[in-house]
């Protein structure tokens, strides 16, 4: 492969930021100094190095975030912070995306990646990707309401979803408008926008705080805390690509 592409895909900058540092005579390939960046080289070369430093080539980038609220699903925003700013300089590349979206005040497990076909699978509604979600509600989340979801739910817009898996895990009282609150896991198959909060406003209810624990069979790590990342290891990315 050629040298500027080896460099750019071992997080040194971009194609045009690579050029410089080879023109500044930076880089070497088995000791030399080369500074053309049509140079080739074996992508598993361990020969290729920048001021001294041995450079790995790695294609493919995979992190899992916990992602906190105030911060957008995106890789620019004018307005706010975007879960590609949470990434140390270490670890940023300018074609790390979001897999999906989650909203600006819902937290939880986002991966983050640059690989575009595992992103465009994991957000295909026809490969049945299960997220699932904790969330509050405002309210009793009674039987009825479970199997209104489980059937299927037609949103306020006419717009149908795949039916939901709704656990109630324990409803108490509390100062919200109707007094009551439960806390419920529910499980969904797709990843329209803003899907969990339109589906309980389908049944005249409303999402207090909004959760994403589990996207297929990456499950949030419960000592990772908000706004921390790690890679994901090689037995999850397989996972994830079956």
């Amino acid at each position: 492969m050629r040298l500027d592409k080896f460099l750019a895909e071992a997080g040194l900058g971009s194609r045009s930021e690579v050029k410089v540092l080879l023109k500044k005579g930076k880089v070497t390939v088995a000791g030399l100094v080369i500074k053309d960046g049509r140079f080739q080289v074996d992508k598993n070369s361990t020969e290729v190095a920048f001021e001294g430093e041995p450079l790995i080539y790695q294609e493919y980038y995979y992190y899992l975030l916990n992602k906190p609220q105030g911060v957008v699903s995106a890789t620019k925003d004018n307005l706010d912070s975007t879960v590609v700013d949470l990434l140390a300089a270490e670890d940023f590349r300018s074609d790390i995306f979001p897999v999906g979206r989650l909203d600006k005040n819902t937290e939880g497990l986002l991966i983050l990646t640059n690989d575009g076909a595992l992103g465009h699978d994991l957000t295909q509604p026809k490969k049945h990707v299960e997220k699932e979600y904790f969330a509050h509600i405002d309210g009793e989340v009674t039987a009825e309401i479970v199997q209104k979801f489980a059937d299927g739910l037609t949103l306020k817009n006419g717009e149908k979803v795949k039916p939901g898996e709704v656990f109630v895990e324990k409803t108490m009282e509390s100062k919200t408008q109707s007094g009551m609150m439960s806390e419920i896991r529910i499980i969904i198959h797709e990843g329209k926008f803003h899907q969990v909060k339109r589906m309980f406003e389908a049944v005249g209810m409303y999402v207090l705080y909004l959760k994403r624990i589990r996207m297929g069979n990456l499950q949030l790590d419960a000592d990772l805390s908000l706004g921390q990342y790690r890679t994901l290891t090689e037995n999850e990315i397989e996972s994830l690509k079956k």
